[in-house]
């Protein structure tokens, strides 16, 4: 393996690694404001606003670092930087 596929794959590793981190944060920060919600105001449901919200962006981040075809991803913008580079090198 070379130094570069290895730097690429521990980038891929760290990704994932922040999501899952992600999801446990937001599982459990979620629950304690359930348990907060339930305590301080069992009439009104406030909670589900945060966690809908913050799922919301779960989503976002989840399809970022798991998705097909990355719209962002490090290969798009290097086909993009060779793009603008052969476009430069015709217009001369």
């Amino acid at each position: 393996m070379t130094d570069e596929a290895r730097e690429r794959a521990k980038m891929r590793l760290d990704e994932v690694k922040g999501f899952y981190s992600h999801l446990g944060i937001f599982l459990v920060i979620n629950v304690l404001l359930v348990l907060v919600n339930i305590l301080t105001s069992p009439g009104q449901w406030w909670f589900y606003w945060v966690t809908v919200f913050w799922g919301i962006a779960l989503i976002f981040h989840g399809s970022r670092v798991f998705g097909k075809g990355k719209v962002f991803s490090s290969e798009w913008e290097e086909k993009k930087i060779q793009q603008y580079i052969e476009e430069e090198s015709r217009k001369k």
